[in-house]
């Protein structure tokens, strides 16, 4: 949990700077916003990378996940933003599976 928690934070802080800084910076918070559903993606994608776990229980909680950046977005933010943010948190989380399932572990965490 401990390491969930870290891949989240520095996650969302290399997505943060990197879009700072290569991109033109619109509003603070929804930069901070779409940085950390990158920071989100990966922290739980590490999280739920138990073998032992079922594929529902995986599914389910990174369904959790994006009704969480869902139920945020349209709250504080438009909904194209929180469209985007669900779509850079698949994409992180896609991603990690795929570099995942050349190890012969089928894991990033063994």
């Amino acid at each position: 949990m401990v390491k969930a928690l870290m891949y989240f934070v520095v996650g969302t802080l290399i997505s943060f700077f990197l879009r700072r800084l290569t991109g033109s910076p619109v509003d603070f918070w929804v930069e901070l916003y779409v940085a950390s559903a990158f920071g989100i993606g990966w922290g739980l994608a590490y999280f739920v990378d138990h073998p032992d776990w079922a594929l529902p229980k995986k599914m389910g909680i990174s369904f959790i996940g994006i009704i969480f950046l869902v139920v945020l977005g349209l709250i504080r933010f438009d909904f194209e933003t929180a469209i985007s943010s669900i779509i850079k948190f698949s994409t992180v989380f896609v991603a990690y599976y795929m570099i995942a399932s050349f190890r012969e572990s089928k894991s990033l965490r063994y």
